[in-house]
C-alpha cells in the first residue's frame, strides 16, 4: 500500500515542481496563441482552460492507462517506477512539447513541426507514420467498444450495430467545429473517467485483507520467467505505452494547442493531463496486481491468461464494486476508446489538410478529405471484427510505432531547443528521454519474439544493437552541438506575434 501512495505523490509533486521547471526551459511569454490571434471557428477556437484540460485528458487516454496498465502489472511492481518517472521525465514533457511547440507555430501538426526542426526527410517518416497510426488508432476503437457493448446486452444489440453507432459518431464529431461536439460532451466524459478510477482503488484499499497490494520492497525482482522470457526492458516500457510515455499524444496536443488561450495554460493543459493520466495508470496497475495476486504464480497465470482487456476490467469491478462498479467501468472503458477514436479521426484529417494546403472553415473541404479517411477505418474495423485474432499481431506493430513516434517527437523538441536556444547544453533536458525511448524502440524491434527479428536474434543481440545505435545517435547529436550549432545565433522559434501587432487582442 505505501509504495502506492508514495508513487502518487511523486506523481503530483513531479507536476508541481517538474512542470515549472519544463515551461521555465520552453520559455513561455505573453504572446497570442493561434485560437487569440486567427481563429477559425472550426478548428481553432479559445476554449476555457478547464474544458481544454479535460478534452486533452480524454483525447490522449485510450485503452491504454487501462489495459497496457493491467498489462504492465504482468512485470510485478517495477511498473509503479516507469509509471512514475517515464510520466514525470518523459511523457509530460513530451506532451507539453508537443502542444506548446505547435502553439508557437500556428497550430502545426507534429509532421511539420518535424520538417521544420529536423528536415524533410523526417517529415515523411512522420506523416507515414501518423497517418497510418492514427488510422489504426480509429479502426481498433471502433471494435473493441463495440464487442464489450455486445456482451453487456446479452448479445440482444449485436456488436456490428453498435459498431455503425461509433463510426457514425466518429463522421459527425470529425467534421463538426470542435466546440459543437467533443468541447460538450468530453468535460463529462472526463469526468466519469476520473470517478472511475477513483472507485476502482476506493475497492482495493477498503479491502486490503482480500487483495493486499504489492510493494516495491521485497518484490523489485525480474518477473521475466514467469513473463514468458520477456524481461522488463524493453517490454515493459511499449506494454504500458499510454500511461508513461505515448507518441499518439503527439497527434493529439496541436489539437488543443489550437484552443488554448494564453500560453500560460500549457502546463496545465499538456503537462497536467498527462500526469492526470499517469495517475489513472497508477491505479489500474495497482488494482490488477492486488486483485490477480500477481505475486503468486496462479495469480500471475490467471491475469496472463486475460491480460489488459475488457474481461480483466469487469471482472475487477465487478468484484470490487458489485453491480454499480461494472456500470461505472463499463461506463469508462466504452468511453476511453471512443474519445480517443473520434479525435484520431479528426488528427487526420488536419494531418491531410496542412499536406495539402486546403482550408477547412469549408464543410466541403472538411468532407473531401473525411470520406477517404473514413472509408479506410470502415475497412480495417471490419476485417478487425472478422480476424481478431489476427489482428493482436498489427495491434503489437502499433504498439511500437506507437513508441517510435515518441522518440521521434522527443527529437524534435531537442532539435527545437537546439536551434531557438542561446545555451544549446539545455537541450538535453529532452534529449535524455529521447535516447532512452530510442533505444528502447530499437531493441524492441530487434528482440521482439513473436514480430519482426526477434524471431532470430536472441535477446541480447538485440540489447547490444539498441544501445550502440542509440549510443551513436547520441554522440551525432553532441557533434552537432559542438561544432555546428555552438557558433550560431538562435533562431526564431514561432511566427510573429500577431497579438502584439494588434492583429488580434
Amino acid at each position: 500500500m505505501w509504495t502506492f501512495f508514495i508513487a502518487i505523490a511523486l506523481l503530483i509533486g513531479g507536476y508541481f515542481v517538474y512542470s515549472r521547471v519544463t515551461e521555465k526551459v520552453f520559455g513561455i511569454d505573453g504572446r497570442a496563441t493561434p485560437a487569440i490571434s486567427h481563429p477559425d471557428g472550426v478548428d481553432i477556437t479559445p476554449l476555457p482552460k478547464w474544458k481544454a484540460f479535460l478534452i486533452e485528458l480524454l483525447n490522449i487516454a485510450g485503452t491504454g492507462p487501462i489495459f497496457g496498465a493491467i498489462s504492465g502489472a504482468l512485470f510485478g511492481p517495477i511498473v509503479f517506477l516507469w509509471i512514475v518517472f517515464g510520466c514525470i521525465l518523459g511523457g509530460a514533457v513530451h506532451d507539453y512539447f508537443s502542444g506548446m511547440i505547435s502553439s508557437r507555430n500556428g497550430g502545426d501538426s507534429i509532421v511539420r513541426l518535424s520538417r521544420k526542426y529536423i528536415g524533410r526527410a523526417m517529415e515523411v517518416i512522420m506523416r507515414i507514420f501518423s497517418i497510418l497510426l492514427l488510422i489504426l488508432v480509429t479502426a481498433v476503437f471502433v471494435v473493441s467498444p463495440s464487442s464489450l457493448l455486445e456482451s453487456l446486452t446479452g448479445g440482444k444489440v449485436m456488436a456490428w450495430i453498435w459498431m455503425i453507432g461509433i463510426l457514425a459518431y466518429y463522421l459527425l464529431s470529425t467534421i463538426v467545429p470542435i466546440d459543437k461536439v467533443i468541447g460538450k460532451i468530453y468535460p463529462v466524459f472526463g469526468v466519469i473517467l476520473i470517478v472511475m478510477a477513483l472507485a476502482v482503488i476506493g475497492g482495493v484499499l477498503f479491502q486490503q485483507g482480500n487483495y493486499p497490494m504489492l510493494e516495491l520492497i521485497g518484490n523489485l525482482r525480474d518477473f521475466s520467467a514467469a513473463n514468458g522470457g520477456l524481461p522488463w526492458w524493453p517490454f515493459m516500457l511499449t506494454t504500458v505505452a499510454c500511461g508513461a510515455v505515448s507518441g499518439f499524444h503527439a497527434t493529439q496536443s496541436p489539437m488543443i494547442a489550437k484552443c488554448i488561450k494564453s500560453e500560460k495554460e500549457g502546463r496545465q493543459v499538456f503537462y497536467g493531463a498527462m500526469v492526470a493520466e499517469g495517475i489513472i495508470a497508477l491505479i489500474w496497475a495497482a488494482a490488477a496486481m492486488a486483485f490477480y495476486r500477481v505475486g503468486t504464480s496462479s495469480g500471475w497465470q490467471e491475469l496472463s491468461a486475460i491480460g489488459g482487456s475488457s474481461e480483466s476490467v469487469e471482472q475487477i469491478c465487478s468484484t470490487l464494486l458489485g453491480p454499480v462498479g461494472t456500470v461505472l467501468a463499463v461506463i469508462g472503458v466504452v468511453i476511453c476508446p471512443i474519445t480517443s477514436g473520434d479525435t484520431a479521426l479528426r488528427s487526420c484529417r488536419l494531418i491531410l489538410a496542412e499536406w495539402l494546403h486546403m482550408d477547412q472553415k469549408k464543410m466541403k473541404n472538411r468532407l473531401i478529405l473525411t470520406l477517404p479517411l473514413f472509408a479506410m477505418v470502415v475497412g480495417i474495423s471490419i476485417w478487425n471484427f472478422l480476424n481478431e485474432a489476427n489482428f493482436n499481431i498489427l495491434w503489437r506493430w502499433f504498439a511500437w510505432s506507437n513508441q517510435f513516434l515518441a522518440a521521434i517527437c522527443l527529437w524534435v523538441a531537442t532539435a527545437y531547443l537546439v536551434k531557438t536556444k542561446a545555451n544549446r547544453w539545455i537541450s538535453l533536458f529532452t534529449s535524455i528521454p529521447a535516447l532512452i525511448m530510442t533505444a528502447v524502440v530499437i531493441t524492441y524491434i530487434f528482440g521482439e519474439p513473436r514480430i519482426a527479428l526477434g524471431r532470430y536474434i536472441p535477446l541480447w543481440a538485440a540489447w547490444i544493437i539498441g544501445a550502440s545505435i542509440a549510443g551513436a545517435i547520441f554522440v551525432t547529436y553532441i557533434c552537432l552541438i559542438v561544432f555546428r550549432f555552438n557558433k550560431r545565433p538562435p533562431e526564431t522559434d514561432s511566427e510573429p506575434d500577431l497579438g502584439a501587432l494588434g492583429v488580434a487582442e
